[in-house]
């Protein structure tokens, strides 16, 4: 883990390590010392230098750098682009290596990896306590993937992950999880008992079995529970208002619920939108408005009244609630008939949720697609993962990332999400300059290409890109774009 986060810096690929060490490790390439002083140094790594401390062990085994100059060189690594300061040291490392008997080559290669750490080089220190990270929260993932997927939605924004996405890999890992609820969600995520049944990874699952998951910990997983901070629109202080009002009693309906949380109509709003009234209104039953009829001034029904599904029943059933003195209102109520509004459809439902939580507990999008999307000859991500390095492939996924490093000169890497999983997609630079709109634009990406594989790594080499985000029909869909 130590070398697995030093190597995927700036400084080892730039200086040409990355591969060399790969290749060393599987055993494709020999591992040779020229002499005992380099062996001392880079044993441990594959004979090739990945850590600062080895650069500077280097400098005085093979080069006789007093630890003065090790020092200098150090400092230089981490401020050569700024003064200038590894210039000096190339005669000096070089040509000390050459005078011991090292081939110049060689002496030029160790002095261009030097180069590379110029560009942003880990300390063996600063890598061993990020790998210590990474082993514990690598631990509670496959230990604890409840508490995992609570804690870290309850750090966002943060990461390179987005809710939705962890979110789904929670599922596909066995985690239940619960819808926003104003009768018993907190303002963050929360853990509770799992009841109802034993627990099931979603359809198209490849993550670790339950029952594998439960056993090594000893017992159930427990359930999520979305938090309030979820729902856009919504203030932490009127989540909070909500949270200490429950506390005193259950809410009998909106009008309760607005009344004894001191809510104004915007934040009914919010909650109604995204289905976090259910429990209070109803879901979605042709009397559903019903419930809180009595608590509803006369006046025109909000926009969302037009609109199917329970959530937009419930969002006209508050639009109309006066937080004024129910003494005041007593004299003014009136008795409507329930409004009969049509069962939402699933892509509504779907967008409803993308549009007020970022995130669905339904199916993901692209399940509602294949129909379509079958006419391009696309396969998911769960049988492209099975093709063989070479052979012609097709996908097309939700774009959840791209990037483009400055190391990797003018290539961009997308990352492209389905039901099934996700497919990482290279796109060379004349293939991206060449089709940039796509590239940059899609929400939902098709790309034709090559499949590579070398072992465990998979990815789709581009050739063409499509933009098939029209098909999402304004679906919420944006992806994290790094550099």
């Amino acid at each position: 883990l130590v070398i697995e986060v030093a190597i995927v810096r700036p400084g080892p690929i730039q200086g040409g390590m990355v591969h060399p060490y790969l290749k060393r490790r599987n055993g494709e390439e020999p591992v040779e010392f020229p002499s005992a002083e380099v062996a001392q140094a880079l044993q441990r790594t594959c004979g090739v230098p990945i850590f600062q401390e080895q650069v500077m062990q280097l400098a005085v085994l093979a080069a006789d750098f007093t630890p003065g100059e090790a020092d200098q060189l150090r400092r230089a690594m981490a401020a050569w682009k700024r003064k200038g300061g590894l210039g000096p040291f190339h005669d000096r490392l070089v040509g000390r290596m050459i005078e011991k008997g090292y081939e110049a080559d060689y002496a030029e290669r160790i002095f261009k990896q030097i180069q590379g750490f110029g560009e942003y080089g880990f300390p063996e220190s600063h890598a061993a306590s990020f790998a210590l990270l990474v082993y514990v929260s690598c631990w509670i993932k496959r230990h604890h993937p409840d508490a995992f997927l609570a804690a870290l939605l309850n750090s966002q924004p943060m990461g390179f992950y987005a809710p939705a996405q962890l979110v789904r890999d929670a599922r596909e890992h066995g985690v239940e999880v619960r819808a926003v609820d104003v009768g018993v969600s907190e303002w963050h995520s929360t853990l509770e008992p799992a009841g109802g049944g034993p627990l099931h990874a979603v359809e198209g699952s490849q993550g670790v079995p339950l029952h594998a998951v439960e056993e090594s910990r000893g017992g159930p997983l427990h359930a999520v529970r979305l938090g309030l901070n979820r729902v856009g629109g919504l203030a932490e202080d009127a989540a909070l208002r909500i949270v200490q009002a429950r506390a005193t009693a259950a809410f009998t309906g909106a009008e309760d619920l607005a009344r004894r949380a001191r809510l104004n109509a915007h934040d009914l709003q919010a909650l109604a939108q995204a289905d976090a009234l259910r429990g209070i209104v109803g879901g979605g039953a042709p009397g559903a408005a019903s419930s809180v009829a009595s608590g509803v001034a006369s006046g025109a029904p909000s926009s969302a009244a037009s609109r199917s599904g329970h959530r937009h029943q419930a969002a006209w059933a508050v639009a109309g609630v006066d937080t004024r003195p129910t003494e005041l209102l007593r004299d003014m109520r009136v008795h409507e008939d329930a409004a009969q509004l049509a069962a939402p459809s699933e892509a509504e439902e779907m967008l409803a949720d993308y549009r007020s939580l970022g995130l669905t507990l339904n199916r993901h999008p692209l399940a509602l697609l294949r129909e379509q999307l079958a006419a391009f000859k696309v396969q998911p991500a769960a049988v492209l993962r099975g093709y063989p390095n070479g052979r012609i492939a097709r996908a097309s996924g939700l774009v959840t990332h791209r990037q483009r490093p400055e190391t990797a000169k003018g290539t961009v890497f997308v990352t492209l999400e389905d039901d099934t999983g996700a497919v990482n997609v290279i796109v060379w630079p004349a293939v991206a300059d060449a089709q940039r709109k796509p590239l940059l634009a899609a929400r939902l990406l098709t790309v034709f290409g090559q499949w590579q594989r070398e072992g465990e790594v998979m990815h789709l080499l581009a050739v063409k890109l499509i933009d098939h985000s029209e098909l999402l029909q304004g679906l919420v869909a944006r992806s994290r774009n790094f550099r």
